[in-house]
């Protein structure tokens, strides 16, 4: 749980504490969202085995979204571009820009997600992929939420490509 009382004050979230959605292959903390930062930030460690996708290609038209590997290899797809990202690397991804992140191939990714400003309450995004997964939920529900959590889903031919040769390489 976090150590915040009011806005303005530090925020600590420790691990043992943090919500953990997922299991296995992939994983995602939650670790600061906007109620608790009033709307300066929202936070999450993601954590993907080899080859795991992250969202499909998407974008948002109010924030920007940072990525930092804390560990391992990501790819990302970032406007027209894909990157790999290694241990360290740091990637911003600015509003209404196409993006997709998935570990490596034969990599796993430990990333820190923020995105900035936090304007809206992303957590529960994250509760309801969670309950896709486990199957307690449909997908055409996260389609029906993109307006509210400002996740607008597209298709990336070159993300796609760019997947399957990795693939491919395997």
């Amino acid at each position: 749980m976090s150590a915040i009382n009011e806005f303005g004050e530090p925020i600590l979230m420790r691990y043992r504490d943090a919500e953990t959605l997922g299991a296995g292959n992939s994983r995602t903390l939650l670790l600061a969202d906007s109620d608790t930062t009033n709307g300066a930030v929202s936070a999450n460690r993601a954590m993907l085995q080899a080859g795991i996708d992250g969202p499909p290609p998407h974008l948002h038209h109010h924030s920007t979204e940072v990525f930092f590997v804390l560990d391992g290899s990501l790819t990302a797809l970032a406007g027209d571009k894909i990157i790999t990202l290694n241990k360290g690397d740091f990637l911003s991804v600015p509003p209404d820009t196409p993006h997709a992140f998935g570990a490596a191939r034969g990599q796993d990714a430990d990333v820190l997600v923020v995105f900035s400003p936090a304007a809206i309450k992303r957590f529960e995004y994250f509760r309801l992929v969670d309950k896709i997964v486990k199957g307690q939920a449909s997908p055409d529900e996260i389609l029906a939420t993109q307006e509210r959590f400002d996740n607008h889903f597209l298709h990336s031919e070159l993300w796609q490509q760019a997947r399957q040769a990795e693939e491919r390489m395997a």
